[in-house]
């Protein structure tokens, strides 16, 4: 039992247990709306968007995340003003936005040669390294998107599963386009710190993923998500204090193997079920012989 609590003794380790499960929050009240609007690739674009972002906060000596957060920003309002492009689809400018943002970020990481050395924990992540003003702004940034959600539930259901009818109640769609877009940069920002950009994205779809296949109701899914991104820091910083892993990388892992495992027993379940209802009833029929 000691083994199983010693890495969460130490400070360090416990501050990034408290901002993966700050980033849980975070990510199960945005992930399970991009999933259900089909809106995966964006947070997939906008997470490797946020390279320039960073990079030009860090060589400036800003704050690494509020420079994530412009550079998602920038995605968002992109991919915003094209999506009625009759030129293209939707998917043609969030690729070209993202190839753009990432070349980008590359042109400036290769003019900075003091960059490279950070630019593993800035791919990848360094949660350990998370301080309490890091927390706090976690914390923060949990409070507005969890207050915004609640305001904008009914306009956010509308709009995923009929726009049209929202804008008939009134509930203006594109204002709530918007608004889900904001709080999309915002999860991706403060994810970001956590386990990186290029692994941000498996922190926001992979626990709404897996909830989706054992609950239905948005708020279980909201509720299922955070527990297991939340369970997926637990187990991720486990086993990264004893194989010696990045952190970051293992927790975001962790998140995905829960989604493969919980898949795998439903596809299990599933066809032992079907089998039991294609079997045969084997109840005796009563003979009829001798009976005349």
């Amino acid at each position: 039992m000691s083994s199983l609590v010693e890495p969460f003794t130490v400070s360090f380790v416990v501050r990034a247990l408290v901002g993966g499960v700050l980033v849980a929050a975070v990510c199960a009240l945005v992930g399970v709306w991009v999933i259900a609007r089909g809106m995966t690739f964006l947070g997939e674009a906008m997470s490797h968007g946020m390279l320039p972002g960073v990079a030009i906060a860090s060589i400036l000596g800003g704050n690494l995340v509020v420079g994530a957060a412009a550079s998602a920003f920038a995605m968002a309002v992109g991919v915003n003003a094209l999506r009625h492009s009759r030129e293209f689809g939707r998917d043609t400018s969030i690729g070209l936005l993202f190839v753009g943002m990432l070349s980008v970020g590359v042109i400036v990481v290769s003019h900075s040669r003091s960059f490279a050395t950070d630019l593993t924990a800035f791919l990848f992540g360094d949660v350990l390294a998370i301080r309490w003003p890091d927390l706090l702004m976690l914390g923060v940034a949990v409070a507005v998107v969890a207050a915004v959600s609640a305001v904008c539930y009914r306009p956010f259901l509308a709009l995923t599963f009929d726009p049209r009818k929202a804008r008939t109640l009134g509930l203006r769609p594109g204002l709530a386009n918007a608004v889900m877009l904001a709080l999309l940069t915002i999860t991706m920002a403060v994810a970001f710190s956590v386990v990186g950009t290029l692994l941000a994205f498996g922190m926001l779809i992979a626990p709404s993923a897996a909830a989706m296949l054992v609950a239905r109701r948005l708020p279980a899914l909201m509720l299922t998500s955070f527990v297991i991104g939340s369970a997926a820091t637990v187990i991720g910083l486990w086993i990264s204090w004893y194989a010696a892993t990045a952190a970051g990388a293992t927790i975001a892992a962790v998140a995905v193997l829960i989604f493969f495992a919980i898949l795998g027993a439903r596809r299990v379940t599933t066809a032992v079920l079907r089998r039991r209802s294609a079997t045969p009833s084997t109840t005796a029929v009563p003979s009829l012989e001798g009976s005349s």
